[in-house]
């Protein structure tokens, strides 16, 4: 028997698996299970991923600062306070090596984001669950949940997979009782889809005991790019600076990603766009006896009766070539994740459910 054996904790990490992108025997799929934004990338991002094409052979900038500054100048916030990664991931991955280990607890949310749990067991952390109130983070429950312990908290702020999310005052109050080890991670990969919100930048700037992650992913479509940054206090910026790979972001994905910041009308377009079909698509699943929490995300959490009904439609929308996301992984058997995609996918997705609900009674 071999004695070569991994950390604590790494054969706990269930690997993670991301949203179905193909049905064996189904060509010209509808995917509808990554909360990919349909517009794809601007413009802008494409010509600059051509324009930098020819300097493969080059390393690029390990402080990625030309990147950094185009957020500070967009978002209203310090470059030097901002770390990039390669996407959010990478961020709170380091968040756990740097602050979790052997003998610390990292608490999240009952049906947070899979990588909360990932992350706190490869530091050999102990991942602590807490219950959420009807699918909506609960202030009160995690703080009773934390002690001496605790080292992170981690909120995703609108939520993923759920599309909920708290406001201001329940996020400040929680940032105020928490111990004094420990850091609150506010995980705004959806921040964008929220007219107004700033995904807690004014906290960062108030407290030293908050940080703030967003993403390229979603609403700037660049996914494949992967791209995201951080936004703390000096000494947590400091700290995992130190451990960062130098050359962890590539010259096509620093470029696009700036070019992609600039272009505020893309996220503007793509913002109102979302809004619009995402409210009809509640409406419409509604309609056919499917509910839904209101989203502030680019999906809707689609419930049915009970976890068999959930796995026959997903099995029926297959049959029709549209792919969602079944979420039992997430404690939520009972329900589907259905991104909101461009119109004639809405319409498309909204029409076969209520097919399926017909032929169902």
């Amino acid at each position: 028997m071999s004695k070569i054996d991994p950390q604590p904790g790494i054969l706990d990490i269930a690997p993670y698996q991301g949203g179905k992108s193909a049905i064996e025997g189904v060509t010209n799929v509808i995917k509808l299970s990554s909360n990919e934004n349909p517009f794809g990338p601007s413009l802008a991002a494409q010509e600059a991923a051509r324009r930098v094409l020819h300097e493969m052979h080059r390393y690029p900038s390990t402080d990625h600062r030309s990147l950094r500054e185009a957020i500070a100048e967009v978002h209203g916030l310090e470059a030097d306070r901002i770390i990039c990664g390669v996407g959010s991931d990478e961020i709170l991955h380091l968040l756990c090596q740097c602050y979790a280990g052997p003998g610390t607890e990292v608490i999240h949310t009952e049906h947070g984001f899979a990588i909360y749990k990932i992350g706190a067991l490869a530091a050999g952390a102990t991942p602590v669950e807490v219950p959420e109130q009807e699918r909506v983070t609960d202030v009160d429950a995690i703080l009773r949940a934390c002690n001496e312990r605790t080292r992170l908290v981690f909120i995703a702020n609108p939520n993923n997979p759920t599309g909920t999310m708290i406001g201001l005052a329940e996020i400040e109050r929680l940032a105020e009782g928490l111990p004094e080890q420990c850091l609150l991670v506010l995980d705004g990969a959806y921040a964008e889809y929220v007219e107004g919100y700033d995904g807690g930048a004014k906290l960062v700037h108030a407290r030293d005991n908050v940080v703030m992650t967003r993403t390229f992913s979603k609403i700037y479509a660049l996914g494949g790019m992967r791209v995201g940054w951080g936004y703390g206090p000096d000494h947590v910026i400091d700290v995992l600076n130190r451990v960062r790979g130098p050359f962890n972001l590539s010259n096509i994905a620093l470029a696009v990603a700036e070019a992609s910041v600039r272009d505020t009308a893309h996220v503007e377009k793509s913002r109102c766009e979302n809004t619009r079909l995402r409210a009809w698509l509640a409406e419409a699943l509604a309609e056919h006896g499917v509910p839904s929490d209101a989203s502030t995300a680019n999906f809707v959490l689609a419930r049915f009766a009970n976890q068999d009904e959930a796995e026959a439609c997903n099995a029926y929308l297959q049959t029709q070539g549209l792919i969602v996301r079944p979420v039992a992984s997430y404690k939520l058997p009972h329900a589907l994740r259905i991104t909101v995609g461009d119109e004639a996918s809405c319409r498309r997705v909204a029409h076969c459910i209520g097919q399926f609900k017909a032929g169902a009674r």
